[in-house]
């Protein structure tokens, strides 16, 4: 088997919070060296974010920061800055996310950087982009949720506008901007040059819209929320059972009618002309999910998911998230990672999702404190000078 697919690959990593450092960590993951560089004094933002906490170290902090290295640097004063441009002479990527024109007060900026290493790749993750009227304006995933649209999309047809229970805004923007490196480094093979790149939390909000953004740009009409059901698919949503909750994903015609048939019963509901098809089931949802809800009801969850299941109809519990920690599902596919930890004897850590049969992802190594490889990094740098 050969080494992860990223080895060799140097990263400078000068963001904080989620987006960058999500992004940093997937290229971590995939074998890169991160040297994640933080202000000496309170590092990443995150450090302090807390409860929950363990031993008074952030959780937050552990859930984007694996396997990198933390360097300790004072981008504000000129030594700090001149070390910074000696790592980026060594680097092949490096991923920001300052306000727009702070680190060309400090001489870091795309430009300056190019001209001491033309290969840099060079990211620039913000909330609205380095261009455009909103360019100066810093980018929160909660503002970002309502301003994309997503908000007004998600929560009951009654009720308020609701975010994701996650920041979804920064996670997206992270997996963009890990897409946009790859690419670039595929680029760079061919030309010899880096580039930079121009990676926005509002843009990749906007493009989560998806089908609901395609409905509106065709037809001019804004889709309404539904809660847990589904635009444009029925039955698609929760269902209460005698003992809790399921969740159905009918996604055609033929599933609908094993449902009926196979599971539920009620073997003539798809030869009702309002029913047999997805398009009139979505004009009909008001009569059909109340005939639904009212079977469901009928048994509990664990006997409804073996006969969905049995009859290749999608469905799942809703659970909670120590239900997910302890399914087969994650133990089995190994998500859960158990690292060594110079504090806490081992941490649980959710371990990459991604899968090659060739080139494998690294194993995760506990999150670093805060300046704890420093001295390594940059008597590195000193001895990588002195070979020169």
């Amino acid at each position: 088997m050969s080494d992860p697919a990223l080895t060799g690959i140097r990263v400078l990593d000068l963001s904080r919070v989620l987006a960058g450092p999500s992004c940093t960590q997937t290229l971590a993951d995939l074998g890169a060296e991160v040297w994640k560089i933080e202000n000496p004094a309170a590092g990443d933002d995150t450090r302090g974010w807390m409860p929950p906490e363990l031993d008074g170290e952030s959780t937050y902090f552990m859930c984007c920061n694996r396997s990198k290295k933390s360097v300790a640097i004072d981008l504000k004063s000129p030594e700090g800055q001149q070390t910074l441009r000696r790592l980026a002479a060594k680097a092949d990527v490096l991923v920001e996310n300052f306000r727009s024109g702070a680190l060309a007060a400090f001489g870091l900026d795309p430009e300056t950087l190019a001209k001491v290493n033309p290969r840099l790749i060079y990211c620039s993750v913000s909330g609205y982009g380095r261009s455009g009227p909103r360019a100066d304006e810093g980018g929160y995933d909660f503002t970002i949720q309502a301003e994309s649209g997503l908000m007004a999309i998600t929560g009951q047809p009654d009720g308020a506008p609701m975010k994701l229970g996650v920041a979804i805004s920064d996670l997206v923007t992270g997996m963009n901007a890990v897409q946009a490196i790859l690419a670039a480094i595929i680029a760079r093979e061919r030309t010899g040059r880096g580039q930079h790149l121009d990676i926005a939390l509002f843009d990749s909000a906007v493009a989560l819209l998806a089908n609901v953004a395609s409905g509106y740009l065709q037809t001019g009409r804004q889709s309404p929320r539904y809660g847990n059901a589904h635009a444009t698919v029925v039955p698609y949503q929760l269902f209460g059972t005698a003992d809790g909750t399921l969740a159905l994903a009918c996604g055609n015609d033929g599933q609908f009618r094993a449902l009926c048939k196979d599971v539920l019963g009620l073997p003539d509901l798809p030869d009702d002309p309002r029913y047999t098809r997805n398009r009139e089931r979505v004009n009909n949802r008001d009569t059909l999910i109340p005939i639904l809800e009212a079977a469901f009801q009928t048994r509990d969850t664990a006997d409804w998911l073996t006969d969905l299941k049995a009859a290749k109809v999608p469905g799942g519990k809703v659970r909670t998230v120590s239900e997910v920690f302890t399914s087969p599902d994650v133990i089995e596919r190994g998500m859960i990672a158990e690292v060594p930890d110079a504090q806490h004897g081992t941490l649980r850590l959710v371990q990459s999702p991604l899968r090659f049969s060739d080139t494998p992802v690294r194993a995760p190594v506990a999150p670093p404190r805060l300046g704890e490889h420093t001295d390594e990094v940059l008597r590195w740098l000193d001895e990588d000078r002195g070979a020169g």
